[in-house]
């Protein structure tokens, strides 16, 4: 299981955006898909928002990759 932090500076990242920033998956596309199909946990729950706000301390996980948002 891989886990990574990822830093914004910004209030929130989307969550396509985190996927494909991090190397969960190769494209937004990708991202797209895995998120409508259900295959996404945020914080513990589906999630098939694509576009759902993740902010400091939010968790994603998909297939064995799990990414924390932290503000600096």
């Amino acid at each position: 299981m891989k886990s990574e932090v990822i830093e914004i500076k910004e209030e929130f990242i989307r969550l396509d955006s985190l996927m494909k920033f991090s190397g969960m998956v190769a494209t937004g596309g990708e991202a797209k898909v895995v998120i409508q199909q259900g295959d996404v946990l945020v914080n513990g729950e589906v999630c098939t928002m694509r576009g759902k706000k993740m902010r400091h301390g939010d968790v994603a996980v998909y297939n064995d990759f799990t990414v924390e948002v932290s503000q600096v």
